[in-house]
């Protein structure tokens, strides 16, 4: 009897620890690719053995893409890129993580009522304050963006809220806020262009295939004169160094210049 009731016992203890074995296992791990809390991607397979990312356990970013164009489309029309072959210039989509984007333009602001258009504008750029938006958007109570020289309506469509506005009135997709960004930060949109500014992965070669990180992949536009930096994010805390490949004793190799001095 005591045997069968230690091997009762083993049994239900082992069969205890195999679900939460198997939950700990399901369980999602989730980094961010360039900004904490705005551009986060869930750790799945790609195929067997390959993730689509490596996370850092230390800061939560993103290490290592295993396919750098997971999840991407083409590039839309932007000025100044038309030097730029089709198809070797993409980016991923943003208006899937934007949680309350859908609401903006059916809930709310859907041609109906007076949150449609406001029928008078403030005269010094301060919106009214609504508490369901301020509830929604906390930014929205003191936006950090143009040092108070512009509200909502210089970046957002006057009529389709869900849409962000270019310098012709046109409405623009959330996933291209480089062509609203442009409108006032023109010198930054030509770094961007030349590869000076943000961050791509992807072919080495300078004519191959890159995923471009748009603006608000990096800067939050609602603080953006916010931090130490003042650019409205916060500096990712540098790695420990890679492990020198095997045999390797140390990289005095990298203080030798591989171009002729004279």
């Amino acid at each position: 009897m005591k045997k069968l009731a230690l091997n009762t016992m083993a049994l239900a203890f082992c069969c205890g620890l195999i679900p939460s074995a198997f939950s700990a296992e399901a369980q999602e791990v989730t980094c961010f690719e360039s900004r904490k809390g705005a551009s986060e991607v869930v750790k799945r397979d790609l195929q067997p053995g390959l993730p689509n990312v490596k996370c850092s356990p230390k800061t939560g970013a993103v290490l290592w893409w295993g396919d750098p164009f997971d999840g991407t489309v083409p590039l839309g029309d932007t000025p100044l890129l038309g030097h730029i072959p089709h198809g070797k210039a993409v980016v991923k989509p943003r208006s899937e993580q934007l949680a309350i984007l859908p609401m903006c333009g059916t809930a709310c602001h859907n041609g109906v009522g007076p949150a449609f258009v406001p029928p008078t504008l403030p005269k010094n750029k301060k919106p009214t304050p609504i508490p369901t938006m301020e509830g929604l958007l906390p930014d929205a109570q003191n936006l950090q963006h143009g040092r108070g020289g512009i509200w909502c309506l210089d970046c957002h469509h006057a009529t389709q809220r869900n849409k962000l506005v270019d310098n012709f009135g046109d409405p623009v997709s959330f996933d291209e806020p480089q062509r609203l960004c442009g409108k006032c930060h023109g010198d930054k949109l030509r770094d961007w262009r030349d590869g000076i500014h943000g961050k791509r992965i992807g072919e080495w070669a300078s004519t191959g295939k890159k995923r471009w990180f748009v603006c608000t992949e990096c800067h939050n536009p609602h603080n953006v004169q916010d931090g130490a930096r003042n650019r409205g994010f916060i500096q990712v805390a540098p790695e420990t160094p890679p492990q020198l490949p095997k045999g390797m004793k140390n990289m005095n190799h990298e203080r030798v210049h591989g171009v002729s001095q004279h």
